[in-house]
């Protein structure tokens, strides 16, 4: 074993002041895949997302988020995150998280995943997450009840993600994502 059982790192999110110019680096410069874009509604106002992916097992790698300011001490990361092996591995550390009394807990769906946002110590947002077996356009934030048995939780969240706009197989948008990353031997992971 190499690691831990449980959690892996996954992806990161952080703020850009001018979020156009940064997507453009990642996508021309490091030759990531801008996999969706949309607005969410913030603290201060509208905030814009950009995602971008070279892994079409990974709907994001990177998220750059609108909003940074241009003061020296704003923290660029938007969030730290980490992807549990199982849901009932999410749950368990949603309630460990509970438990612990963190700061700003919340449970949530965007779809195609469920998960947990918390600070840590010094005011960081880290987010757990769980991916569901289908996709949703993003993107997408609801509170999720994390307080019910894994089933069932699991069959809300679907029921949830059927209404929503891009709802699909998870394999049907990494096989569309491979081929506009212009990968031509894509395999689907074994599950």
């Amino acid at each position: 074993m190499t690691q831990r059982p449980g959690l892996t790192f996954s992806h990161v999110g952080f703020f850009a002041a001018d979020i156009d110019r940064q997507a453009d680096f990642y996508r021309s410069v490091l030759d990531f895949t801008e996999t969706d874009r949309g607005v969410l509604p913030g603290p201060h106002g509208p905030l814009r997302l950009i995602f971008l992916s070279r892994d079409p097992n990974e709907h994001h790698q990177i998220v750059l988020v609108s909003g940074r300011p241009e003061r020296v001490e704003f923290n660029v990361i938007n969030q730290i995150s980490l992807k549990a092996d199982s849901l009932q591995t999410l749950i368990d550390f949603y309630r460990r998280v509970r438990d612990a009394g963190v700061a700003e807990l919340m449970p949530v769906t965007h779809g195609n995943a469920l998960s947990v946002y918390f600070r840590d110590p010094e005011g960081n947002r880290v987010e757990l997450y769980w991916d569901l077996p289908w996709y949703v356009s993003q993107p997408c934030r609801v509170v999720a009840p994390f307080d019910l048995p894994a089933p069932e939780l699991l069959a809300w969240a679907e029921h949830h993600a059927r209404a929503l706009p891009g709802f699909r197989p998870r394999s049907q948008w990494r096989s569309e994502m491979a081929a506009r990353m212009g990968i031509t031997d894509f395999q689907e992971p074994q599950e």
